[in-house]
């Protein structure tokens, strides 16, 4: 198989490129990711499907002609909840419900077998930039004073990341799950949503602390880290001054 039989591209990331060929999804990655990054990404599906979670099925690890990995999966036929909720947008809170109880879901599970949030965390800060030695020091000793029950973090949780077919609604793009605590999870979602709508985000937040039993104080003691974490990502979409601002901002990040 190679790169042109696929035809164009479902949908484009920031790590890879999404295809629809023969009734199954093909995750072709970028060139400049590590060659392992596929087998990787892989495991962390197959170990969340193996949770009971509602997760495409991993059919196969590839390499195409062109020497470009790639994973093939179960093609799930649907419209991703992101999409419902810019069609509908007076039933915010709706969606918001719907993807929070299944976020619940994944952080119910104990995780022992996949990456530990803390070392990506740590690998991600060491390597950001605009942040200084000093301040990247200060960074890490604060993710290595926070304690934890290791949970299953998804990593780049959002409504766009979740597909409604029928009655289900799936739960794709695992290339950033961890084992790790659950409320940094909650933050990176909380952070990704800020960058669209502050409205959304709080929205967010108050219903999953609501559901949970969570505090916000308790979650929001993530930002600088999650927020540093995110700046070595390089997100295009992403304004580093918005994320610098979050990891300077260490007073609201202490507030119960």
């Amino acid at each position: 198989m190679n790169l042109g039989d696929l035809g164009a591209p479902l949908a484009v990331g920031n790590t890879a490129k999404v295809y629809l060929f023969e009734n199954k999804i093909i995750k072709v990655f970028n060139d400049n990711l590590p060659y392992t990054e596929s087998m990787n990404e892989a495991n962390r599906q197959e170990y969340a499907y193996s949770c009971g979670l509602y997760v495409p099925k991993v059919l196969d690890v590839i390499k195409l002609e062109e020497d470009k990995q790639a994973i093939v999966m179960e093609y799930i036929k649907g419209e991703t909840i992101g999409n419902l909720l810019s069609d509908n947008p007076e039933q915010a809170e709706y969606y918001m419900n719907i993807s929070i109880d299944l976020q619940r879901k994944v952080h119910q599970n104990e995780a022992d077998s996949i990456d530990l949030m803390s070392e990506k965390l740590s690998r991600q800060i060491n390597s950001a930039p605009y942040l200084g030695d000093e301040l990247k020091s200060s960074l890490l000793d604060k993710l290595g004073s926070m304690v934890f029950e290791k949970r299953l973090c998804h990593g780049d949780f959002h409504l766009f990341n979740l597909i409604k077919s029928d009655d289900k609604v799936a739960i794709i793009d695992w290339g950033d799950a961890s084992a790790g605590d659950l409320r940094a999870d909650i933050y990176r979602t909380y952070l990704l949503y800020s960058q669209l709508s502050m409205d959304l985000a709080d929205m967010y937040l108050h219903l999953y602390c609501k559901k949970s039993g969570l505090s916000k104080g308790e979650i929001l003691k993530w930002a600088p880290i999650i927020a540093a974490a995110r700046l070595s990502e390089c997100v295009t979409t992403e304004r580093p001054e918005r994320l610098l601002d979050i990891v300077n901002d260490y007073p609201a990040t202490e507030v119960e």
